[in-house]
């Protein structure tokens, strides 16, 4: 389909589920989702007919149920065909989804089902419902789970029934009249937020809201029917449902689910999608496992290798209007650049595919030496930012323009602007109602005249293009009022390969420290070198160690102010994941979180003097 009949479609949207009607009437029998069976040790596909049947039974048994059009309904599911089925059918019933991350712990996804007061929970099998259900809460407001992946019924808390998900469906074979669908400002969502600061609050997201920001991101990205998307983020986060999963549905693209983050590279060579949204931490794991191959290559390999990234870098620099780094050699770049990207570039490209479009990057800050690296060896990485409360995509880099230090211009029909204290502020049609029952939270969200104020520090002065400084609140503040942004410090830090993980600390504390994670390859050797055992717990406190280490902070940061080098670090055994709950489920650090689990550290890091 030409790009102009689509964008036309694009716009014409007025609602969530209309997406849904015009592709299954337009693409029945293309491809709609594929996703991995490991029953048959295959992957198994989806027609946009299938699909919309699908929906269609979700729907009926929804409306035997009674409910009514704004009741909210819960899913606590991964990523898959049945999370995908549940939302569109609620959707299109008038319902709100209340999508609950699927690794959180019990007491936030209780937590969650009572403040949004939903009626309905659909989760994978029993034992996940159980501990929801045993936890010590009480659900008042839920009637009725559903379990996609068992056929056990019964009840639980002495009045909520739970049952197999066919035995659930059947009820509704006979309903023939369905509810009236939503409107533009009827709740599509209620999504909340990660909680790094204490209780999550509800995003309230209108159809208008969602649909305004896939129409955003459309401009922006150049989709079709015939691309094919890799989604493996959360679906209960706004970034993977409107730049991947709606986005896909809207356009008639395929969406293939990816078994899990640890078989991401396994999924991209044989899935070989032409767009994938990612944050950052996993496009770093896979630089890293790059590296990790480049320093084991022989000198003869390793030298072209990095003259590869030299004339790629330079060849994007010029593309994009970004000053290029002069060389020597330079002068042959033009005799050189394409044989080196044929026969080295296109190696680091197969990994993700050898089809990869559009690399969309967001959720956090990207390392700027990761992007470097994929856009000089033909990677199209383009970092973009949001946040839930704008649905959630805000600016985006573009195809021509893109500036690796920067997370692009405002989409269009966004407006933004520098505020107090450098902070961005927005407005636009993609900027939510707000906190659902938190009135005083959402006026204090939104300057006096109606911007949404972000919490972000940024710069606008590059032609426009936005630059994230950091967070308000995670500026770092000395005991002697120097100001320092963490988030510029670790990504100095983490230029060195010895270190996986950093956080620095020293609010209200004297000078800057920093807690590392290090890199289990590269902390081996540098134990070898220094004659002691790497898996010996009492290593990594050893005074001869952490002095090595930091002389290796203090070069990494050796271009920041004295009073923003770090003087002291302790290296942490435990890596930081979503799991243990040192991450949020965008990979990003919860610093709270992280200084209350290694308290003692930090307070031994300031013990005496430091370094």
């Amino acid at each position: 389909m030409e790009k102009a009949i689509l964008s036309r479609f694009i716009e014409e949207f007025r609602v969530l589920p209309e997406m849904l009607e015009r592709t299954a009437r337009l693409f029945p029998d293309r491809e709609a989702y594929r996703w991995y069976d490991y029953c048959t040790n295959s992957w198994v596909t989806l027609t946009w007919r299938k699909f919309s049947e699908r929906v269609l039974r979700w729907r009926r048994a929804f409306a035997r149920m009674g409910l009514k059009k704004g009741d909210r309904v819960a899913m606590l599911l991964p990523n898959g065909i049945d999370a995908l089925t549940f939302d569109q059918a609620a959707l299109a019933n008038g319902l709100v989804p209340v999508p609950l991350h699927a690794i959180d712990t019990a007491g936030s996804s209780t937590y969650i089902l009572n403040d949004s007061g939903a009626k309905f929970l659909v989760t994978v099998n029993f034992a996940r419902w159980n501990s929801l259900a045993t936890c010590g809460t009480e659900l008042p407001e839920l009637e009725q789970v559903v379990l996609t992946n068992e056929t056990e019924s019964g009840v639980s808390q002495g009045r909520i029934p739970y049952c197999g998900l066919e035995d659930w469906l059947a009820t509704g074979n006979d309903v023939e009249t369905l509810p009236e669908g939503p409107g533009e400002e009827d709740l599509a969502a209620l999504v909340y937020t990660s909680g790094t600061t204490g209780r999550p609050k509800g995003v309230m997201l209108t159809h208008r809201n969602v649909v305004a920001n896939v129409r955003q991101i459309h401009g922006y990205m150049d989709v079709t029917e015939n691309d094919v998307f890799l989604s493996f983020l959360p679906l209960s986060h706004t970034f993977e449902r409107s730049a991947s999963y709606y986005h896909a549905v809207a356009t008639g693209a395929a969406l293939a689910f990816c078994r899990n983050v640890s078989r991401i590279l396994d999924d991209l060579r044989e899935v070989r999608p032409t767009i994938m949204c990612s944050v950052p931490r996993v496009i770093e794991r896979i630089h890293n496992q790059v590296m990790g191959v480049r320093r084991k290559m022989p000198a003869k390999k390793g030298y072209f290798f990095d003259w590869t990234l030299e004339t790629g870098w330079r060849s994007f620099c010029r593309a994009n209007d970004l000053p290029v780094e002069h060389s020597a050699r330079e002068c042959i770049d033009f005799l050189v650049s394409g044989y080196l990207q044929r026969k080295i570039g296109e190696h680091i490209r197969n990994l993700f595919g050898g089809r990869m479009r559009i690399l969309f990057v967001g959720g956090a800050a990207l390392n700027y030496s990761v992007a470097k690296f994929f856009c000089g060896m033909g990677l199209p990485v383009r970092q973009g930012y949001g946040l839930t409360e704008s649905s959630p995509v805000i600016s985006l880099c573009e195809e021509k323009g893109n500036h690796p230090l920067t997370v692009g211009r405002p989409l269009i029909e966004i407006d933004a602007r520098i505020g107090e204290n450098d902070e961005l502020q927005v407005r636009g049609p993609q900027v939510m109602k707000g906190y659902w029952k938190r009135e005083e939270d959402t006026r204090r969200t939104f300057t006096e005249d109606g911007w949404l104020k972000t919490g972000d520090q940024a710069d606008m002065s590059d032609g426009g293009r936005i630059r994230i400084k950091g967070r308000l609140k995670e500026i770092i503040v000395t005991s002697v009022g120097e100001k320092v942004s963490p988030v510029d410090l670790e990504f100095a830090i983490q230029e060195d390969h010895l270190f996986d993980q950093v956080m620095v600390v020293g609010e209200n504390r004297p000078y800057i420290a920093a807690l590392v994670v290090v890199n289990q390859e590269r902390w081996q050797a540098l134990c070898r070198d220094m004659q002691l055992d790497p898996s010996d717990p009492s290593t990594m406190g050893c005074r001869d160690i952490r002095s090595a280490v930091l002389k290796r902070v203090r070069a990494a940061t050796k271009d920041f102010p004295r009073y923003g080098q770090p003087r002291n670090v302790t290296i942490v055994p435990e890596a930081w994941t979503v799991e243990n709950g040192l991450l949020t489920t965008t990979m990003k650090l919860r610093r709270r979180q992280i200084a209350e689990r290694f308290a003692d550290e930090i307070e031994g890091l300031y013990k005496g003097h430091g370094a």
